[in-house]
């Protein structure tokens, strides 16, 4: 059986906490691979600018080059529709029902994902990989873990990783501003938003 992690988000742009959280996912839980998963259409981001979904999944590739257990999943972006992890998780155990799934996220969605499509369904059918953000009360998130567990008779690892206060949505305005992002995402992904006028307006 394969432990396959599942690392989802809209990475409008992918940056340098989404690799590290995922890198750290694959070491710490001893994964075979991550699936990279750019989403479609988010319930919670549906009226939130999002480039399309050629430049996200560029910007995507670029970012694992050369990572030999990232690998790039086009599944949720193929599906029309709004993108509901439970339903990714379905169509997963469906084709590949030898695999063992590791669903990645941060502490904002570990709070969030009662109020999700089925979450019984992502957590029957799924291990949950939480990490906390920056300044999040590491008592707080073994408490939220603890409640899922029980709730939901679920599997909740928690990760050891560095706090880091970055999200897409300050690079996004740190863009509009004209700021670097240098070291906030990958040279090639940094490249590539140069190169495309991305996030300018």
């Amino acid at each position: 059986m394969s432990k396959v992690g599942i690392m989802g988000g809209t990475f409008n742009p992918i940056h340098m906490a989404h690799l590290i959280l995922a890198e750290s996912a694959y070491e710490q839980l001893q994964l075979d691979k991550i699936l990279i998963m750019p989403s479609k259409k988010p319930p919670h981001k549906l009226h939130e600018p999002i480039v399309s979904d050629h430049h996200r999944k560029e910007m995507v590739k670029l970012a694992i080059e050369g990572n030999p257990h990232f690998e790039l999943s086009l599944m949720e972006l193929e599906r029309e529709g709004i993108t509901y992890t439970a339903d990714t998780l379905r169509q997963l155990t469906k084709d590949f029902p030898e695999n063992e799934y590791y669903f990645i996220l941060g502490w904002d969605s570990l709070q969030q994902i009662e109020k999700w499509r089925d979450p019984d369904v992502i957590l029957r059918l799924s291990h949950i990989v939480a990490a906390g953000r920056y300044r999040s009360p590491k008592d707080k998130i073994e408490q939220q873990a603890h409640h899922l567990e029980e709730m939901y008779h679920g599997k909740i690892h928690l990760l050891e990783i560095p706090n880091m206060d970055l999200s897409s949505e300050m690079l996004r305005e740190h863009i509009k501003e004209g700021k670097s992002i240098r070291y906030y995402v990958p040279s090639q992904v940094a490249q590539y938003i140069q190169e495309h006028g991305l996030y300018k307006d």
